[in-house]
């Protein structure tokens, strides 16, 4: 039977927290959540998470003026005489996220949580776009994967639509797990394991034993999507207790895609078995590791009662998300794959093989990789190395001693053209200079390196 959409009650909120209701009418509807006061809207439920960097208690007053109808705290003093309905818990965000859990049950939709260390949000949003075609499906928004986005995102099943697919991030032992308890899973699909965040582990061996962690507490009805061509992920089937559905790209696997052939910037075309049935698919997408990415959502698919035509039409459909391989054909007569999202040395090696890949003379704007710790200078110049062998006429790399390390080391292995550069915006300037009409132009780098401001330099106007 499917559940329709609902809003609990002030008094049911406060029982889902955890916490006593002060004040106000137990009866008001809630079905939002805010936890930032720029985005409180009328009727929300503003929450007042404590963080590092800020108190949520010191916004109560604020949410209350933008027209919060109820407040959770854990001190009693920010509501005193407070005008709504004040929840009272002894941690917020611990509420919050029995409160997400408790939405999550009552909504009863099916989870698909999604894990790995590169290609989890594309693997997100091509597993809900296909299931979407047959089945009402909610996304986590963006990257609200962590102990507090999650949560926000689980909040929103009060909709209660039959498939949720949510994304989950980490970046320590036991996050993963903790977000296993919150969204409660049927499906579980690992997309791979890699050296994004290496900087919080010893090596890329531990980050696999933190990513198993999205197979615990699994039944007997529960799907494992694992990645056949990642001997991590491969390794881990065994002592599942309920059923593996493999996918991968040019190897065994139930799901599974070869005969690839490459179509420039129009993406590619490939054959596609699913459980032995051999389609034809064509995808926008770029490169090998979306294949991979099309490959896990097919499998979610098909075993969640998509029919082969249904998924092959649905892979046509598919268009790459913001900053996410999209390509751009710019005024000046160049194309840029924005890929300006984030990056991981073995995403950025597939990147660089897609470009070189594609027809025209080829550059690469590289932003440097973040999270990597100790070993991030080394993982810079063995990608300099590739960026240079791959055949780049030119290529900028964009950060601090890691980017250097990744220019001198493409420099070394004979690359033309290296320029290394503090920031996006004096990249974006020089970006400008080196490129010219025909040229394909990779802008790749960590959030928080801002490459977006390189694509926005390449993409707006003329020379």
């Amino acid at each position: 039977m499917s559940v329709q959409p609902f809003a609990l009650t002030a008094g049911e909120m406060a029982r889902a927290f955890g916490g006593a209701l002060v004040g106000g009418d137990a009866g008001v509807p809630l079905p939002t959540v805010s936890i930032d006061t720029r985005t409180v809207a009328p009727g929300d439920l503003f929450v007042a998470i404590v963080g590092p960097r800020f108190d949520g208690h010191a916004f109560v007053a604020d949410a209350i003026a933008r027209g919060a109808a109820a407040v959770v705290v854990s001190e009693a003093s920010a509501v005193a005489a407070s005008p709504v309905p004040a929840i009272v818990v002894d941690d917020t965000l611990r509420g919050l996220q029995d409160a997400a859990r408790a939405i999550r049950r009552r909504a009863g939709s099916t989870v698909v949580a999604i894990t790995g260390s590169a290609g989890k949000t594309t693997t997100k949003e091509i597993t809900a776009t296909l299931l979407a075609r047959r089945f009402t499906t909610f996304r986590n928004r963006g990257n609200l994967n962590n102990h507090i986005g999650l949560p926000l995102s689980l909040f929103e099943l009060h909709t209660a639509p039959q498939f949720a697919v949510m994304e989950l991030g980490m970046s320590g032992f036991g996050e993963i797990r903790r977000l296993v308890e919150l969204a409660e899973p049927r499906y579980r699909v690992w997309t791979n394991v890699g050296e994004a965040h290496l900087g919080f582990f010893a090596s890329v061996e531990d980050i696999a034993v933190a990513k198993q962690e999205i197979l615990e507490g699994a039944g007997p009805d529960d799907v494992f999507v694992a990645n056949a061509g990642d001997p991590r992920v491969a390794a881990r089937v065994a002592g599942f207790p309920g059923r593996v559905v493999s996918f991968g790209v040019d190897v065994p696997a139930d799901v599974a895609v070869s005969d690839v052939r490459a179509r420039g910037f129009a993406g590619s075309a490939a054959t596609l078995s699913l459980l032995g049935e051999r389609r034809s698919i064509e995808t926008r997408l770029l490169g090998a590791a979306n294949l991979a990415n099309i490959a896990a959502g097919a499998a979610v698919g098909l075993t969640a009662g998509l029919s082969a035509d249904d998924i092959v039409a649905g892979i046509a459909d598919l268009a790459p998300a913001a900053h996410r391989g999209e390509v751009v054909k710019a005024p000046g007569g160049w194309v840029v794959i924005d890929d300006a999202y984030n990056s991981s040395p073995s995403a950025l090696t597939r990147a660089l093989e897609t470009l070189a890949s594609t027809p025209g003379r080829h550059l690469a704007v590289l932003g440097e990789m973040l999270e990597l710790g100790e070993f991030s200078e080394g993982y810079h110049a063995a990608c300099g190395r590739s960026a240079a062998e791959l055949g780049m006429a030119a290529i900028v790399a964009v950060g601090g001693a890691p980017a250097r390390a990744l220019a001198e080391a493409a420099r070394a292995a004979g690359a033309p053209v290296v320029h290394h550069v503090a920031d996006s915006t004096a990249a974006a300037d020089l970006a400008r200079t080196l490129v010219r009409e025909g040229d394909a132009v990779l802008v790749k780098g960590s959030r928080g390196i801002r490459m977006e401001v390189v694509v926005q330099a390449l993409t707006e106007g003329g020379r």
